[in-house]
């Protein structure tokens, strides 16, 4: 039997390597700017909470506490719009990568006889975060990448339809009406909609909106599962703290499936979570942070030849000199910046770099004057 690795791309941060070893020769130090993980504290109010349920002995359950699923359904309706929300709507997860990565195998996709053709399809955005095609061939699925519409594809044997707004790595934002036409088009298919939306709480100059807003969704919750994650807008990577907000019928299966996995959300995690959803304001001071850093490199992005599209959400910018990806990862790395290669995330950004603003003040600023000078 070859070994399940075989299935998958090579790994794209390997190929980094070089590049960040040449960036961290400059003798100011490195700017890195190519991951997008945070560097600003935990919050106060959610360090308290994991500290204060440290002493905690015993197995956390798969579906979390009660106090989490109602912080979970609390919050998707104050910030989704959701309505008519339960406790059979919400599932934590360790982490949407872990979410991402096995959701076709833990949903029951596989292959065809004879291999991915004729098998289950897992459908994701042509520019997209590489983790939705290693889930599709994790469980033997056949990925299907597409270009501005998902409802331009062949449904037959589309069983999962992924859809990420906003955007990583592009930050652009689906509008209302893409998002309502997608849901009906993928209903009307028997598809099943996940929707990636962990930035939706960072748009700059545009407003996302969930799957689940009436709108979008009509106020049903039917073949359709929203993804949300606290390591952006909470700074809580480290935590591996997220959870899926949904179909209820989707997420019981899940539920059954994760149980047996021990796929448990540590409990002093699950309290730190309540803290996290519970306190609005340290998602608005996190914004400040984030919009200044957004301006400052922005600005110094297009002093220095560069051309920024969509970018309008989270916690990229989308760039580009008009050249080969690669040789702008190496110009920068010389100058001491390290930034993503856009042909990480699909062909269609070999002429792009994804630009992260994830970096403290201080490395912000030095990269704006290496930048400009």
């Amino acid at each position: 039997m070859p070994p399940l690795s075989s299935r998958l791309p090579v790994f794209p941060w390997d190929r980094l390597e070089p590049y960040k070893k040449t960036a961290a020769e400059h003798p100011d130090g490195i700017v890195d700017l190519s991951v997008g993980t945070p560097v600003d504290p935990v919050p106060g109010v959610v360090r308290r909470a994991l500290a204060g349920a440290a002493d905690s002995p015993g197995y956390p359950t798969v579906w979390g506490t009660a106090e989490l699923r109602d912080a979970i359904v609390g919050w998707s309706e104050r910030r989704l719009g959701a309505r008519g929300l339960a406790h059979t709507h919400v599932l934590p997860v360790v982490g949407s990568k872990e979410l991402v990565a096995w959701l076709p195998v833990q949903l029951g996709l596989k292959g065809g006889a004879g291999g991915e053709a004729g098998g289950d399809r897992v459908a994701y955005p042509r520019l997209a975060y590489p983790t939705y095609e290693v889930g599709a061939r994790l469980a033997g699925a056949e990925p299907v990448a597409y270009d501005e519409s998902p409802r331009e594809l062949d449904p037959e044997g589309l069983r999962l339809l992924w859809l990420n707004s906003p955007s990583n790595p592009t930050g652009r934002v689906l509008p209302k009406e893409e998002l309502r036409a997608t849901v009906a088009w993928a209903r009307e298919h028997g598809v099943l909609v996940f929707s990636d939306e962990c930035y939706l709480e960072l748009g700059w100059e545009a407003e996302p909106v969930s799957v689940l807003h009436p709108d979008v969704c009509g106020g049903s919750h039917e073949g359709i599962v929203a993804v949300h994650s606290l390591s952006k807008r909470s700074n809580l990577a480290g935590y591996r703290a997220a959870f899926l907000v949904g179909d209820e019928a989707i997420l019981e299966e899940l539920l059954r499936v994760r149980k047996h996995g021990g796929m448990m959300v540590p409990a002093p995690v699950q309290a730190a979570t309540v803290a996290a959803l519970g306190d609005d304001a340290h998602v608005a001071e996190q914004r400040e942070r984030y919009a200044a850093r957004r301006a400052a490199l922005r600005t110094a992005l297009r002093a220095s030849g560069f051309r920024i599209e969509h970018s309008e959400a989270s916690l990229y910018l989308w760039a580009t000199r008009d050249e080969p990806c690669w040789d702008t990862v190496g110009e920068l790395a010389r100058r001491g910046v390290l930034v993503a290669p856009g042909d990480f995330y699909g062909s269609a950004g070999e002429r792009f770099v994804r630009v992260a603003f994830t970096a403290t003040d201080e490395r912000v600023g030095e990269a704006v004057r290496r930048l400009t000078a």
